[in-house]
């Protein structure tokens, strides 16, 4: 039995198939999200991205570093471009399989469809190919993949942005088999990076989308791999897992395409804090009460969103998106868990640092069982008077039982744009572009840059 045979011949067999009209529309959202996402992302990093450029002097180019204006060598946009894409963790992802899909896979997408002239809706239709591919590796490893310390946006989305990539160049399905070995051998991604106050994270995601453009191009040089990297004893899926019994779930599981799985972020956290930073929200709308008032928070939630996210010390803003007594502390204090939460005279608030103290994250048994088909958390307040007021999220907001509003995605599109300096009438020429209008991705990207 060769398992990547199988994979490979399920993924042709799906390309095969014309997109329904709603998962087009979801893909071109998807686009829409990382645009902004990857152009706020280069304006938060703006300082570092300045040194960055200082040490390594990259060569100019042909290819767009959204958000920064940049034309740099395709090598230098994909990674830059993957590395903003994930700075601010705003970026889209799918709870079951525990995966960011876009950064990776439109990190290189978008400067390789600008090199070859690529129209927008192939670059869409290969994009829906490389959400396929990265969720169900991830849906098949996980949650044992992350137990084990790795970083599955690492590790699965090296195999759908090549994925991606093979199909949106019609490689031969030779190339595209070779292509897959090689990312099968380069996947890597560590959640160390969340320890600590590192901020690594979102190179898991610059580096992936650049080992799957030297997949591509070891393959197209004619480089062969082993004809089923993902079995055997030393496999993929074994290497991810340390199991020797691992089957891939089915594409299209559940009778859905990854891409209508996936949710949009309203709050600039891990997606881990944001039941209990809903929950915190709201129950501030319907209690009045302020911080002075609470003598202590209790977060109830599943076991996945507890190790690595109820710290309470905050040494940066890396820290503080994947903690959920910051966020949530910091939500019930400003009504809000944007951006500018998250901004450094924020993570300086005593009110906000002291509430962090107070938040207490444990793991409940029941949601830890209903999870992923729900991402319960049950926020209690108790207030220093002796009331308790509760509040409970099973789907927070973006996720698809729970989606945005187009007047609401509208709104977070241009909220970040704005972040990024860009103008309104550029942000919205670029939504009109991907939303209604045929274009090329050169064109989207000059617009875009």
């Amino acid at each position: 039995m060769n398992i990547t045979e199988d994979f490979l011949k399920a993924i042709d067999n799906l390309a095969a198939q014309p997109l329904p009209a709603e998962v087009t529309a979801r893909i071109r959202e998807s686009l829409l999200d990382y645009l902004a996402v990857t152009t706020a992302g280069a304006a938060f990093q703006k300082e570092k991205l300045a040194r960055y450029e200082a040490f390594a002097q990259p060569e100019a180019g042909d290819f767009p570093v959204f958000g920064t204006g940049k034309l740099l060598a395709l090598k230098e946009a994909v990674f830059l471009n993957g590395l903003n894409g994930h700075a601010l963790d705003f970026d889209d992802g799918v709870n079951a399989g525990i995966i960011h899909l876009g950064s990776p896979v439109f990190s290189l997408l978008l400067p390789l469809a600008v090199r070859h002239d690529v129209p927008l809706s192939k670059l869409l239709w290969a994009a829906v190919l490389g959400y396929e591919t990265s969720w169900t590796m991830a849906w098949s490893i996980q949650p044992g993949h992350k137990a084990l310390g790795y970083h599955a946006t690492g590790t699965c989305g090296v195999l759908g942005a090549t994925v991606a990539a093979a199909y949106m160049l019609d490689f031969t399905e030779e190339e595209r088999r070779q292509a897959f070995a090689c990312a099968c051998v380069s996947a890597s991604g560590m959640l160390k990076v969340l320890d600590d106050g590192s901020e690594l994270k979102p190179y898991n995601v610059a580096k992936s989308a650049l080992l799957a453009l030297t997949s591509l191009q070891l393959a197209k040089a004619g480089f062969i791999g082993s004809p089923d990297p993902l079995g055997g004893y030393r496999g993929y899926l074994k290497m991810m897992t340390g199991k020797d019994d691992v089957t891939l779930k089915p594409l299209l599981y559940n009778g859905t395409y990854a891409v209508q799985k996936t949710y949009t972020k309203p709050y600039a956290s891990c997606r881990y804090t944001h039941p209990p930073v809903e929950a915190a929200i709201r129950l501030r709308a319907q209690t009045g009460l302020k911080a002075a008032d609470v003598a202590r928070m209790d977060v109830a939630t599943y076991s996945l969103a507890v190790g690595g996210h109820d710290h309470t010390e905050i040494p940066g803003a890396y820290s503080a998106k994947m903690s959920t007594p910051y966020s949530t502390a910091a939500a019930f204090i400003y009504g809000k868990a944007g951006l500018q939460e998250f901004e450094p005279a924020v993570l300086e608030d005593e009110a906000v640092l002291e509430l962090t103290k107070k938040i207490h994250v444990a793991a409940d048994e029941a949601f830890s069982a209903s999870f992923p088909k729900e991402q319960t958390a049950v926020l209690t307040i108790t207030a220093k008077d002796g009331r308790t007021f509760s509040d409970r999220v099973d789907f927070p907001k973006g996720e698809p039982e729970n989606p945005f509003t187009e007047e609401e995605f509208y709104g977070r599109y241009m909220e970040l744009m704005r972040f990024g300096g860009r103008a309104d009438d550029v942000s919205e020429r670029l939504y009109r572009m991907v939303k209604e209008e045929s274009a090329t991705a050169a064109q989207l990207a000059l617009c875009a840059r």
